[in-house]
């Protein structure tokens, strides 16, 4: 069975464990030691701080050590570690590496960090970083395989939901650290507070409902994402991996399945 190391385990790192998971490979996933996750109810990031995490049946569980990684893969669980110095990449020697930390630009993947290498959106370049990058930019290339060149130049504008772009993100009001008014999933109204760094309030633009917020205590700066809202105001929406993340791992897939048969 190949083991799948993916970087990122927000939701759509999440989405890709998941559909890689079900189609029979083993993966491990990383974040780091205070993950800033929005979308924490469909994310196995939450497992760091709360050892465990559950998405659409699949369990992910925090891992401190190779042994316990083991473990987990025994028990048909996805294993989430905090891999700063990049042993846990060494000890499991993956037959695939998979970029999905989404920061826009390329962290840390080198195209020999394993047999395959695949990584996520803008900031990489497919035959110099990695062996084939997945489009992440909504429209009608989501996720497209591209194995030679780059994905979309980040527009710094969301994706188009129900009408709304940017009005979509609570952001940050300064630096400080964050406390949540309101939880994943609670309708609310523009201009209603639904959080706080220290006692600065922070305010949605739009009615809708919450599908995602940082959990409290985390420190953020000013016009750091801290949530997201739904103008659909769909509570399943807030619970189940999405559309986005499902296009995006079946792009994954479908390039580990290329480089295996047809490189």
């Amino acid at each position: 069975m190949k083991k799948i190391y993916i970087r990122g385990a927000g939701d759509l790192a999440t989405g890709i464990a998941c559909r890689l998971y079900e189609s029979g490979f083993q993966v491990l996933m990383t974040d780091l030691e205070v993950p800033t996750t929005v979308r924490r109810t469909v994310a196995f990031s939450p497992a760091i701080y709360e050892a465990k995490a559950e998405v659409e049946g699949k369990v992910g569980v925090y891992c401190s050590s190779i042994e316990e990684v083991e473990e987990a893969f025994l028990r048909k669980e996805i294993p989430i570690v905090v891999d700063k110095d990049g042993l846990f990449l060494k000890a499991l020697k993956p037959d695939v590496v998979v970029d999905a930390i989404i920061a826009k630009k390329n962290v840390a993947t080198k195209i020999n960090d394993a047999e395959i290498v695949i990584a996520i959106g803008p900031g990489f370049i497919a035959g110099e970083d990695c062996h084939c990058v997945i489009e992440s930019m909504r429209g009608h290339n989501l996720g497209r395989c591209i194995y030679t060149g780059h994905a979309t130049p980040n527009t710094g504008i969301p994706g188009n939901i129900g009408g709304f772009t940017t009005e979509r993100i609570i952001r940050a009001a300064c630096d400080g650290k964050f406390r949540g008014a309101v939880k994943i999933g609670d309708r609310i109204q523009s201009g209603q507070t639904v959080g706080y760094i220290g006692e600065i309030p922070i305010v949605a633009q739009i009615d809708g409902m919450v599908r995602g917020l940082l959990q409290d205590g985390v420190m953020v700066h000013k016009n750091m994402k801290a949530g997201d809202v739904d103008p659909r105001a769909e509570k399943g929406n807030c619970y189940t991996v999405s559309d986005k993340s499902r296009a995006i791992a079946g792009g994954v897939l479908e390039g580990i399945l290329h480089l295996i048969y047809f490189r």
